[in-house]
């Protein structure tokens, strides 16, 4: 079938949108017309070329659209459902049989490689292959198709531009605070980064009843959202003293750390601020791949500091999906005020807007 889609040349090229042709779905695949897809910092991190999957490519893992077509396989959704699609996972491997898809054996090749099993299913007018199924969806496009573990079917009330972000950026930030750190009440958190992923921390945090919610982040709207959202101080670390302005508030240190913005300089910082027992946790992209983690063995260990990555928030997409929905519906969880929409055809404009920190959360109205 002929679809509409963005597709990635590399760092030094806008995102091209183009016909592509889509081979339809087989026994356990769905065919979904997105309806809208967040744009996520991962999505700009593939086009850069750090990701295994090769240009030309079309991106976006975070979609949410309509079942138009399903593999005579599928029992999970049905055609006409709204979907939230997330990320991928084999459902074979033991963290899939325990219910912990996002540290599956085979994440990094089923969600950064774009490519699948039987061969790629999108090509352009020359019938040269493009790269897709990324993150199993490939969403920045008219028509994705997905594994049946990977999508969520959602209730029809809720417009399906809040959908798409649940799929990734919102459930990791949410998840790294309820279930990766498990914060509990009283404690604090100190979260570096107020994009998506950080912000959704605070609101978690909130959700957690923790005593002290502090926030690094340089950009003051976003540090005056975070105060609206619940956060009980912010620093700003372009002029502040990110170490004095802690203590100042925590003299013993911090029970837990998010890192949302794989900055170094900062990260170090924040491991001078922890108190013993304490739990870091990391979900950013690292400026540099090779970068090590802060602080050194003869520090962590008398202090009993853990280090936790965290691949998306310890999400099992069809128990996290309807449980953000849950707090929306209760109004704990605003992720509205971090959404701003964009025509399909604005991508690189909505891009642009993200990284000059315009908005927080752009997401493409891709069809109606």
């Amino acid at each position: 079938m002929k679809i509409i889609a963005a597709v990635s040349y590399g760092l030094s090229q806008p995102f091209s949108i183009q016909q592509l042709d889509l081979t339809g779905p087989s026994d356990e695949e769905v065919l979904v017309k997105i309806v809208a897809a967040g744009i996520c910092h991962t999505d700009l991190v593939a086009h850069a070329g750090v990701f295994p999957i090769i240009s030309p490519a079309v991106l976006g893992h975070e979609g949410a659209g309509i079942v138009e077509k399903i593999g005579k396989k599928v029992s999970k959704v049905k055609v006409g459902d709204h979907v939230a699609v997330s990320f991928s996972s084999c459902g074979e491997c033991n963290s899939c049989k325990k219910n912990q898809p996002a540290y599956c054996y085979s994440f990094a090749s089923l969600n950064f490689a774009g490519t699948r099993k039987d061969g790629p299913i999108l090509h352009d007018s020359k019938h040269n292959p493009i790269a897709g199924s990324f993150f199993g969806q490939s969403s920045f496009a008219s028509h994705a198709i997905a594994h049946q573990r990977n999508v969520v079917s959602v209730p029809k009330n809720i417009p399906l531009e809040l959908i798409g972000p649940l799929g990734c950026g919102i459930q990791t930030g949410f998840g790294a605070i309820t279930r990766s750190l498990a914060c509990e009440p009283d404690s604090s958190v100190l979260i570096i980064g107020g994009g998506t992923v950080g912000l959704t921390a605070v609101m978690a945090a909130v959700i957690q009843k923790c005593k002290h919610i502090i926030l690094i982040e340089p950009y003051e709207a976003r540090r005056r959202l975070a105060l609206e959202l619940g956060a009980t101080a912010v620093i700003n670390p372009h002029q502040q003293d990110i170490e004095n302005e802690v203590h100042k508030i925590l003299p013993a240190g911090v029970n837990y750390a998010l890192d949302t913005s794989g900055v170094n300089i900062v990260m170090e910082h924040v491991f001078n601020v922890l108190a013993p027992k304490a739990v870091y946790g990391f979900v950013g992209v690292p400026q540099k791949i090779e970068q090590k983690l802060p602080g050194t063995v003869m520090q962590m260990v008398p202090a009993g500091i853990c280090f936790k990555g965290i691949i998306e928030g310890d999400s099992d997409p069809d128990q996290s999906i309807p449980e953000l929905i849950h707090y929306y519906e209760k109004g704990q969880l605003p992720i509205d005020k971090l959404i701003r929409t964009y025509p399909f055809e604005q991508i690189n404009e909505a891009i642009t807007a993200n990284q000059l920190a315009d908005c927080i959360k752009p997401v493409l109205l891709i069809s109606q």
